[in-house]
């Protein structure tokens, strides 16, 4: 089974309009042939096909006692479309060199005609694992690449592989992760056999196990999948295999076990060495409790220690020397964790390896593996914080959140644990805009971020150059339907902690039309505030699958200061919302003494966990959308022409007046 999900939709909708634009050239010979063009394009559009199907695959693992074994996958995938050219064509096995093998069998394509293209021998390639070019001690990852001739819809590729795993990537245990690739999969079997003395465990959820049989001291077994059919993945979802179908098999009998042998593997006499020690202490010299030297540590690390993603040699389950990563200054999680692990020893600070699931798989199988489990953190339990140090951009006492809210198996504990459900973080604007009589306007935006965001913010500033900082900076008016100039201003980029503070300065073009009635939008931040959450809390409509949802605090203000030619027509109204999860309200107000418009909007949430469910959706989607037509709101006004302006400055003001929260009309000033 291919172990990549369903492409993107871009692409698809890419593919989708290519055959559009495909169909439009072809049609036009005579109405027949038009009214024909036009009956597939509605059958087509009506009835979308995916990209691939895999037919028929088998994939049968032979296990030797010490956890070695050699796999035979054979497969069949038909291409349906255009689009499954791009995803069939070539294929590629991922394998580590100094432990493990592939040799390719049979390779070839068969036309709809019947016709076989078989591939070449200069069309199979071993490449470089991409990440491992800038590390040298990361060098034995390869691909081993298949490029399939004459693939175009209708063909259909077979691929017969064998992978001998001469090392085992644990001595004597052996396991094996399979999610759905989420195409059509039709007679797919997954067979183990093992000595009879090593029992399999399994965790199945929509695969079929079959009874195992014993024969000749050797166990088989053997599991089964059809599905012709998977939802699309909704905007937001966490992992299909945190909620679907999945297969875990291993020889562990439970996490104690499997904790058992990594924290024997990970074993490092060099964790205390001189250089490391002496290192530890010169850091945290001037730190007088346990937490401020965690952090130091913490910052200095993810700051010096460069991630590398990918391994060496048993290096996919053991960390390298701590001394080694120290003079090398890059590693991977298992390294970076082994590495601050030994500095938080040589300064007495309790410290063990936390392996979990990174990314958004939030829930492991009965039996433990490798696949699931792929990322290792550290927890400090005399602290009760966890940190992962491969996370550049994380401030100490935080975790990315692909690390929140998930199982975690705790390495000299051999038990299980969970990482913090959830994290707040605040937002302050204030956002102050001064109209020009020709409609254009400058302003000033102030912004204070606190919690997991602010470093996080930070962290994007301080690598940004020149031009990418005046390309965010237009994306930030972009995003609110803008166009201008500015400039920013920030606190202490170098600052490890606490708020982050920025002002962005400039000038609006063509902010609100002159000479007319017209719209001025009601904005109180750029990217980033409400409109941003409402964006993706809205990306659907209705919810099937468990979703993201990360707790937010946001106070929103902004000032806008009218000339003497405008008056204000009508205000929108207040609104709040309030539910289990959401409280927001705003307020709109004119005081017509001063033409000054104020906006406030301020919210947060209260989300359980960093997973909230289809039935929470259904409970704050009015509360949502509330909020989503208040942040869409327009304060409509009339202008003169701007060369009126010097006139209507000298007339008789109008009474101070002030519309708060209501709907209500300013006396029109013409």
């Amino acid at each position: 089974m291919r172990l990549s999900t369903i492409p993107g939709i871009a692409m698809a909708l890419c593919a989708f309009w290519m055959c559009a634009i495909h169909a439009a050239d072809i049609v036009g010979a005579g109405e027949a042939t038009n009214q024909a063009g036009i009956a597939a394009f509605n059958t087509s559009a009506a009835a979308p096909v995916e990209p691939y199907t895999n037919e028929r695959e088998t994939q049968t693992f032979t296990v030797n006692a010490d956890g070695s074994y050699t796999k035979i996958d054979e497969m069949t995938l038909r291409v349906n479309n255009e689009a499954g050219v791009a995803r069939v064509a070539q294929y590629y096995i991922w394998f580590n060199r100094n432990m493990a093998s592939v040799d390719i069998l049979e390779a070839y394509t068969t036309s709809a005609d019947g016709t076989r293209h078989d591939v070449r021998p200069e069309q199979i390639r071993d490449v470089q694992e991409a990440r491992s070019f800038d590390a040298p001690m990361f060098q034995d990852i390869l691909e081993k690449v298949i490029v399939f001739p004459a693939v175009e819809p209708g063909a259909r590729v077979h691929l017969k592989f064998r992978k001998t795993q001469t090392q085992p990537i644990v001595p004597g245990h052996f396991s094996d992760f399979t999610p759905p690739d989420l195409a059509p999969t039709h007679n797919f079997r997954l067979i183990y056999d093992l000595p009879a003395g090593k029992p399999l465990y399994a965790d199945a959820r929509g695969f079929i196990p079959l009874p195992p049989s014993t024969q000749n001291g050797r166990t088989r077994y053997e599991f089964r999948y059809d599905k012709a059919h998977f939802a699309r993945l909704e905007y937001g979802s966490i992992a299909y295999v945190s909620y679907g179908d999945r297969l875990m098999v291993s020889t562990y009998p439970d996490y104690a076990a499997f904790a058992a042998k990594y924290r024997e593997s990970a074993a490092d006499a060099s964790a205390s060495s001189p250089a490391i020690v002496d290192l530890a202490r010169s850091l945290t010299a001037h730190d007088s409790t346990p937490r401020a030297k965690a952090k130091t540590l913490y910052d200095w690390i993810r700051k010096n220690v460069r991630y590398v993603g990918v391994n060496i040699g048993r290096g996919a389950v053991v960390p390298h020397r701590a001394t080694d990563i120290l003079a090398l200054r890059y590693g991977d999680c298992k390294d970076h964790v082994a590495l601050y692990g030994a500095l938080l020893d040589a300064v007495g600070i309790r410290n063990e390896p936390a392996l979990i699931s990174s990314g958004t798989i939030y829930t492991l199988p009965d039996v433990p593996g490798y696949g699931v489990l792929n990322h290792v953190i550290t927890w400090l339990p005399d602290l009760q914080v966890y940190a992962d140090s491969t996370a550049p951009n994380v401030e100490f006492g935080y975790l990315p959140s692909t690390d929140m809210n998930r199982p975690t198996v705790l390495v000299d504990q051999g038990t299980l644990a969970r990482t913090p459900s959830t994290a707040t973080m605040s937002r302050t604007t204030d956002l102050s805009i001064n109209v020009a009589p020709d409609g254009s306007a400058s302003f000033v935006y102030q912004l204070e971020a606190a919690g997991w965001v602010a470093e996080l913010g930070r962290a994007l500033l301080r690598i940004q150059t020149p031009a990418q900082r005046e390309e965010s900076l237009q994306a930030e008016l972009r995003f609110v339907n803008l166009s201008g100039t500015a400039t920013l201003s920030t606190s202490n980029l170098n600052a490890t902690d606490g708020t982050l503070a920025m002002t962005m300065k400039g000038k609006l073009e063509d902010f609100v039309v002159p000479g007319t009635a017209a719209s001025i939008p009601a904005l109180t931040s750029f990217v980033g505030g409400f409109q941003s959450d409402v964006r993706y809390w809205l990306g659907e409509r209705q919810r099937t699958q468990p979703f993201v949802c990360r707790n937010i605090e946001l106070h929103e203000r902004t000032r806008i200061a009218l000339p003497a030619n405008f008056s204000v027509l009508e205000m929108p109204e207040a609104m709040t919302a309030h539910d289990r999860f959401i409280d927001y309200r705003s307020t709109y107000a004119y005081d017509a003494s001063a033409h000054v418009i104020t906006v406030t909007r301020d919210g947060y949430t209260r989300f359980d966990s960093e997973v909230c469910s289809p039935d929470d959706f259904t409970q704050m989607r009015a509360g949502i959308e509330t909020i989503g037509r208040d942040v869409r709101a327009q304060v409509i006004v009339r202008s003169t022409l701007a060369d009126g302006a010097q006139r209507l400055s000298t007339a008789t003001p109008a009474p101070s007046r002030v519309i708060a929260e209501t709907q209500r009309r300013a006396q029109s000033a013409d």
